[in-house]
């Protein structure tokens, strides 16, 4: 009868044979963020062309009149998009319990449904040349409507609107307002249906009402946990507020587009509006991330 034999010990290679390295350190060099010293090089590039180069000081002092109108379309922009969010997102949750409930549902649903389907720079040149001529057309009908019913106060100052008393710029803010409040309703409304329901229950077995219970129950702790995604739609409506240039508003963008057609400096122009852009991004959502910081530890 043969001796049992003993389990061989498993074959194991030298580490150099198991992970090469080219040199000491290499795991360590690799783990850098090179991406960040990369864009960090490249700005400081174009600090030192501003800085040293005439021309790069003209493209500037040209492109950074529209700066403040880039910031007001982004920030009017985003107040109205998060108010009509924040109002159609309360139609995505109601219950349907009431006929004037079912109503709100659906109204908001085919609102949501429709603007989410469309591109934004589509809805842009819709609302500016289709929805803002209706909307002044209605305006005068109802004026005329309150003159005819002896109610001068109101009906004269309507009945004498007219669409070109609009500007490119109002319209531009409104249809962005409108195209980004259907993902801020989106946003809105998982962040209160993530609240337990037990907690709605809780404060209408106190006394409360709806809405109270809305108010200061479930929307304070819905709005904190989806600060980070509103936040994240701010930093992309400054961007996406370069679609208004197509208006002709003279925002950076279109401070940009005008002077490089009439000095031919693509690669300089465009490289500076680039850094813009990514300098108003960078320090907004340090912002942001600032806030979410504070929200989270409870400070005010």
């Amino acid at each position: 009868m043969s001796a049992e034999r003993s389990p061989s010990p498993p074959l194991t290679l030298p580490d150099s044979a198991q992970k090469p390295r080219l040199w000491p350190g290499l795991d360590s060099i690799s783990q850098w963020p090179w991406w960040l010293l990369l864009a960090i090089a490249l700005g400081l590039l174009i600090v030192f062309r501003i800085a040293t180069n005439e021309q790069w000081q003209a493209i500037l002092r040209f492109v950074v009149t529209g700066i403040r109108v880039t910031l007001t379309v982004a920030f009017v922009g985003y107040a109205t998009a998060v108010l009509v969010g924040l109002i159609v997102g309360l139609g995505r949750v109601s219950q349907g319990r009431t006929w004037y409930e079912v109503i709100y549902y659906n109204v908001a649903t085919f609102y949501v449904e429709i603007v989410r389907g469309v591109p934004i720079l589509v809805l842009i040149m819709y609302i500016a040349f289709v929805g803002v001529p209706l909307i002044i057309e209605g305006l005068k009908n109802l004026g005329e409507w309150l003159l005819s019913v002896n109610i001068s106060f109101l009906g004269t100052p309507l009945s004498e609107l007219s669409t070109r008393d609009v500007s490119n710029t109002v319209r531009a803010t409104f249809a962005l307002g409108v195209a980004y409040g259907a993902f801020e309703a989106e946003i809105f409304r998982a962040g209160i249906q993530s609240i337990e329901k037990g907690q709605m229950e809780a404060a209408r077995s106190l006394g409360m009402s709806y809405f109270q219970a809305l108010r200061y129950i479930i929307l304070p702790q819905a709005v904190r946990r989806v600060l980070p995604a509103l936040g994240n739609d701010f930093v992309a409506m400054v961007k996406d507020s370069s679609l208004v240039s197509v208006l002709g508003v003279r925002d950076i963008t279109q401070a940009a587009n005008l002077y490089a057609a009439s000095t031919f400096l693509y690669f300089q122009t465009f490289n500076l509006l680039a850094f813009i852009y990514l300098l108003l991004t960078v320090m907004l959502t340090r912002l942001v991330r600032w806030l979410e910081r504070r929200l989270a530890t409870g400070r005010r």
